[in-house]
């Protein structure tokens, strides 16, 4: 006998309210991302929908000709490469582009998803490093891709994400000042609960091994990416006569706070210190002197993202990880320390 609950071989949402013990209308509000819902019942319908492989119908409302851009921070000198990047491939398509700052470097923050449910964009591109298995399944249920760009963390394996080579970055920046003949090399790296921070950290002391070189801890410093963090830390590890000669600092902006320490010091870049920086944001060309960094292709990472959201059948599988080479940029920051 034919099972009522099912349709040509689809669950219906009947069914799922039945099996739920709820109300269609609550069933209803959960796909819609609707907040007047108990998180016991929201996860209990969530989990029978994704059981039973529940995709809202293409023919419901359409979607507006929208990409959703969601930083947890929109101050940031990267965050300029990143929206140009999406703006570049939605010009292609004719559509718009959202900015959205919400949450944590983590991850959007819970009530960014009603507004996204409502707004229904062509595809999300979030710049956070992990989302909530919640917001996933949200999102799948109405069948909006999402795809996180990754500058800054390591996704999960089930969430379409576009990358950089951090260990190679972090590798290459150092093996650079070891080649120069430097020895005591301090590293500023990122947030210590961040995986590009822990990579880029890994390249160091790969490149250290490699010079046969022992690396000091007190030279090792979890900084937060921005300016004034670069600044503190190299202050006091400028403070002394056992200073490092070079700094590999994990971004631009903690580089430009090095370079700042350095003038503040007394020490001439880069007669006195060398420093290297990480992102080649444009700003780097033009610090004083032009800064030595890795390029980390931003732009490049943020058109991959919007593309795979705007293939006819978005991010094809659910474990795709794309990752975009780095490189050394060398310009005035670095030289051979004078003792050499």
């Amino acid at each position: 006998m034919r099972d009522d609950h099912e349709v040509n071989g689809r669950v219906t949402l009947a069914a799922v309210a039945e099996q739920a013990g709820v109300s269609l209308s609550t069933v209803s509000k959960v796909l819609n991302g609707r907040s007047d819902v108990a998180e016991a019942t929201r996860t209990r319908v969530e989990r029978l929908l994704d059981t039973h492989g529940y995709r809202r119908r293409a023919q419901g409302a359409p979607r507006a000709p929208l990409i959703e851009l969601v930083f947890h921070e929109l101050e940031s000198v990267w965050a300029m490469e990143l929206i140009r990047g999406v703006e570049n491939v939605a010009k292609e398509t004719k559509a718009s582009v959202v900015l959205t700052e919400s949450g944590t470097r983590h991850a959007p923050s819970p009530d960014w998803i009603e507004g996204v449910l409502r707004r229904r964009p062509l595809g999300v591109v979030l710049v956070f490093s992990a989302l909530p298995d919640k917001v996933k399944k949200q999102l799948r249920s109405r069948a909006i891709p999402f795809v996180i760009v990754d500058p800054a963390g390591d996704p999960d394996p089930d969430v379409p994400s576009v990358g950089s080579a951090n260990w190679a970055g972090g590798l290459a920046a150092t093996r650079h000042l070891t080649d120069y003949r430097h020895e005591r090399i301090a590293i500023i790296t990122g947030p210590e609960d961040m995986m590009c921070s822990l990579a880029r950290l890994d390249g160091y002391r790969s490149a250290m091994a490699m010079a046969d070189l022992t690396v000091d801890p007190r030279l090792i410093r979890f900084g937060d990416f921005h300016v004034q963090g670069g600044f503190e830390h190299a202050m006091d590890l400028l403070d002394g006569p056992d200073r490092p000669t070079a700094i590999f600092a994990g971004s631009d902006l903690q580089a430009l706070g090095v370079l700042e320490a350095a003038r503040v010091k007394g020490l001439s870049v880069p007669g006195d210190l060398s420093v290297v920086g990480y992102d080649d944001v444009p700003l780097a060309q033009w610090s004083s002197p032009a800064l030595t960094t890795i390029h980390q292709p931003l732009r490049q990472m943020a058109e991959e993202a919007a593309r795979m959201l705007l293939r006819p059948a978005g991010p094809r599988a659910s474990s795709l990880r794309i990752e975009l080479a780095s490189h050394l940029v060398v310009r005035q920051s670095t030289a051979p320390p004078k003792s050499a």
